[in-house]
């Protein structure tokens, strides 16, 4: 039988702590929440692998991104514990799941009703009561339940939306990986009144959302 409890100490230890993972709060509960209860039975075993696992369809591709990358996002959220967050394209609810651990409440969004329902019957699983995930557009947010204090997006992204960036709180924060070039990177936006002051952290391969790609540019 495999031996989850000493994968995530060993996940944490081997792949979060060597690679700029300071926040303590967010090394803890990566080390208690149970990520191989979001995958596949056939895929468990795989839960604590340095890569990025597949959680969805062919209709909705999703994944459970690798923790590294994943767990410097939600630091470089600053995600406190009064804080309201969504999380989008949560897939089967793991983003879910740490976020609610360190957040006030968690609203989350996918696009797909088949994973809506899976994410939520995840999180009770769980007895995670502060945490829910709504069906909808990914690139609209949840307009019905802002504004949030930190809004974070699980994949890679073209271009953001100006809907999510009215989803913010003064002061709020949004975090994505986001191309620039040939590379993607990691950037969080902060609302100031009208204005975002956007802050490039680090350098991230996670797999994109298309829900977030660039509408084609015509050219005559």
């Amino acid at each position: 039988m495999t031996d989850f409890a000493k994968h995530r100490t060993a996940m944490v230890d081997s792949q979060l702590r060597p690679n700029d993972v300071t926040d303590r709060r967010i090394l803890n509960v990566m080390g208690s929440v149970p990520r191989e209860s979001f995958l596949p039975e056939d895929r468990r075993a795989l839960a604590y692998i340095d890569e990025d696992l597949p959680v969805g369809s062919s209709v909705a591709p999703r994944f459970l991104l690798a923790p590294m990358p994943f767990a410097r996002l939600v630091q470089l959220g600053e995600v406190g514990s009064d804080d309201v967050v969504l999380d989008i394209a949560c897939g089967t609810g793991y983003s879910a799941a740490v976020l609610a651990q360190l957040a006030s409440s968690v609203v989350a969004i996918e696009d797909n009703e088949a994973l809506v329902e899976l994410a939520n019957e995840n999180l009770a699983a769980l007895d995670i009561g502060n945490a829910a995930v709504v069906q909808g557009e990914l690139t609209g947010g949840v307009p019905s339940e802002a504004p949030f204090d930190v809004i974070i997006i699980e994949g890679a992204v073209e271009e953001i939306p100006e809907e999510l960036f009215a989803q913010l709180k003064e002061g709020g924060r949004l975090v994505a990986i986001e191309r620039s070039g040939a590379v993607f990177v990691a950037a969080v936006y902060i609302r100031s009144g009208d204005e975002f002051t956007k802050r490039v952290a680090f350098n991230a391969g996670v797999p994109s959302l298309k829900a977030f790609a660039k509408a084609p540019q015509f050219q005559f």
